[in-house]
């Protein structure tokens, strides 16, 4: 048997490619939408990826299941648990060619072959209802017993997939506790597991999907068992409940759309965009410009109305939560830059990526305009300033600014209404990294913002006045 991890730092997201060496067959588990880096590690290993598949809905990124079944010969296997609501439509049509989509719908204890490898259904709900985890045996190696469990958003290393986001991300009201729930009868089944076994999560530190995920992409059952605080704290089913509800980030605004895509499926991929090289004076009116370069030469001098959305770790994230599908796009990106940014803003469905612009090009050109910056001795200085702290509401409770109002930055695009209007808006978040991101975009809409170097840390050290919310205790 053949185990590859393919990773998303970008989105802190894991697909597995498993393949059967003696037959060349293999299965992709959890595929995000440009799909092509696994076909080509799977040829590089002789293999020929016969079916995709995925442990859930996600929230996070579009699925690239679909894009399998389109462009390839691979059966899709679908979780057919959590009732009509968490059902697969896209899977009841029919593909660009006008047939049925090869597919087949799996339950708890279903088994299926790839090769040689026995591939087990396990149904794990709590985080979604359709939640499926896939437990691995490799009889072709001579095994009698799993090896191990993919284990979708389910267990994390360290962490357990957060129960809360068909509430705060979807919309779905009152759903919330009854999915910590049912997470943690989930968990309790999974105590019967043997120690041994190993645990192939979908993410690790750096996703929205949990709030304590560990950096390390592999655990045991045993570990987790005895070193995971969410995973002991499932034998009692109230406290459970209550502390893992608890302290979650608000999710990304495009979470809800990623739910509802993943469900009536994707638009189909085919490529990857391929956005032209144009002059600044080109850039179609309209277009979102999204200026990837550091904050320091963003703020001395960008493109109006442009975006500062840096090319790094939380690129697909920003870019998810600040711009509509239906929006073209044009990128300030060095040449090198451009397919990869293509490809981290296609697997949040942000497909119209129209032109590409040199930063040379921004930088040589006329009419640039700057954003301000204030350290926190001048924000302290200041006669009844207007403060906007960006940060989740988990941390604003810890400590905030003394009548500063929160609205998180990921999710301004549907919270704009409750930022102050009418006054310049001073913003800070905890290091100054997320607040650049916002006044970039509340810049762009009209605002007078101006980010605060250094943020709520250089504030405290500075002992400078903290509110803090009455729940929180010390």
């Amino acid at each position: 048997m053949l185990m590859r991890l393919i990773y998303d730092d970008s989105l802190a997201q894991g697909a597995y490619l498993i393949g059967c060496q003696k037959t060349g067959e293999a299965i992709i588990i959890d595929p995000e939408r440009d799909i092509d880096r696994y076909i080509a590690l799977a040829q590089k290993h002789e293999l020929t990826i016969v079916a995709a598949t995925e442990t859930h809905m996600h929230a996070d990124f579009l699925s690239g299941v679909r894009e399998f079944c389109e462009q390839t010969d691979a059966k899709a296997y679908l979780s057919d648990e959590g009732g009509q609501d968490w059902d697969y439509v896209w899977a009841k049509g029919k593909d660009s060619k006008g047939k049925p989509y090869n597919h087949q719908l799996v339950k708890d204890g279903d088994v299926f072959m790839i090769g040689n490898i026995q591939i087990r259904v396990l149904h794990t709900p709590g985080h979604t209802a359709e939640h499926i985890c896939f437990e691995i045996t490799d009889l072709g190696g001579g095994a009698d017993a799993p090896m191990g469990i993919v284990t979708g958003d389910f267990v994390f290393v360290g962490d357990v997939g957060r129960p809360d986001l068909l509430e705060s991300a979807a919309g779905m009201v009152g759903v919330m506790a009854p999915s910590a729930r049912r997470l943690g009868e989930s968990l309790r089944k999974f105590y019967d597991q043997p120690d041994y076994l190993q645990l192939w999560p979908g993410h690790g530190s750096g996703s929205a999907c949990g709030k304590a995920l560990g950096a390390v992409l592999q655990t045991t059952v045993g570990y987790e068992r005895r070193f995971n605080e969410a995973f002991k704290q499932a034998a009692d089913a109230d406290a459970f409940v209550e502390t893992i509800l608890s302290g979650q980030p608000e999710p990304p605004y495009y979470f809800a759309r990623m739910k509802r895509d993943n469900r009536q499926g994707p638009a189909v991929l085919g490529s990857l965009p391929t956005p032209s090289n144009c002059a600044v004076a080109s850039i179609p009116s309209g277009a979102v410009i999204v200026d990837t370069r550091c904050w320091d030469e963003f703020r001395k001098g960008h493109l109006l109305g442009s975006y500062s959305i840096v090319l790094d770790k939380l690129f697909s994230t920003v870019s998810g939560a600040f711009i509509e599908p239906e929006q073209e796009i044009v990128l300030i990106a060095d040449a090198r830059d451009v397919e990869e940014a293509v490809r981290m803003l296609v697997r949040i469905g942000l497909d119209r990526i129209v032109h590409w612009v040199d930063p040379d090009d921004v930088v040589r050109g006329d009419g640039l305009v700057s954003t301000p910056e204030v350290d926190v001795a001048t924000l302290k200085g200041m006669d009844r300033a207007v403060v906007l702290d960006v940060r989740n509401s988990s941390e604003f409770d810890e400590g905030h600014i003394p009548e500063a109002v929160q609205v998180p930055y990921l999710q301004l695009n549907k919270r704009l209404d409750e930022v102050p209007v009418g006054s310049p808006i001073f913003v800070h978040c905890k290091s100054g990294f997320r607040s650049a991101r916002a006044v970039s975009y509340l810049n762009a809409h009209g605002f007078s913002a101006t980010n605060v170097a250094g943020g709520f840390m250089a504030w405290e050290e500075a002992g400078y006045p903290v509110e803090r919310s009455e729940s929180v205790c010390y």
